[in-house]
């Protein structure tokens, strides 16, 4: 992923009025090792059930607003992100939902998915398997991953930008 200013990242929200840009929290960009992202996703530490999740699409920035749902799944069962594809514990994903861009989100329209709840995606899957001759390289498990996760990042906030 390519560096974010905090300016280009106010810029990119879609699903945002530019009052609603300016008022979002930043996350310390100085900690992020940009190389090992494919996107940059974040929750507001004032206010827990909002978060962020900006990334590149055509040489442009593209961040959405999301908010997580207050009610959590079913204690003692698994769930999937939907963008990394990880099972993990069902305290671990929330439903999120981000307001669609446009005239679509001001009238209400939202749409939702499961995500991990510290949106760390990008960590997750490079926990790699050991190497083994019965599976692909861990290189190649990466690469498949990368490109999963990036595709399916681009997909979702493409469906935010449809005008419903």
């Amino acid at each position: 992923m390519k560096p974010l200013t905090p300016a280009d990242i106010r810029e990119s929200f879609v699903n945002a009025t530019r009052g609603e840009a300016e008022r979002v929290p930043m996350p310390g960009l100085h900690d992020v090792i940009w190389a090992d992202r494919e996107y940059l996703g974040w929750r507001d530490q004032q206010a827990h059930q909002r978060a962020y999740l900006v990334h590149w699409a055509d040489d442009r920035p593209v961040g959405i607003l999301l908010r997580s749902s207050e009610f959590s799944l079913q204690p003692g069962i698994s769930a999937m992100c939907s963008l990394c594809r990880i099972t993990r514990r069902s305290d671990e994903i929330s439903l999120f939902s981000a307001p669609r861009s446009g005239q679509a989100g001001r009238d209400g329209n939202t749409i939702g998915t499961y995500l991990c709840n510290d949106l760390a995606c990008s960590h997750l899957i490079r926990m790699l398997p050991p190497a083994h001759p019965m599976q692909p390289s861990p290189e190649e498990i990466l690469a498949t991953r990368t490109a999963g996760l990036i595709s399916r990042v681009q997909a979702f906030t493409a469906s935010v930008m449809k005008s419903a």
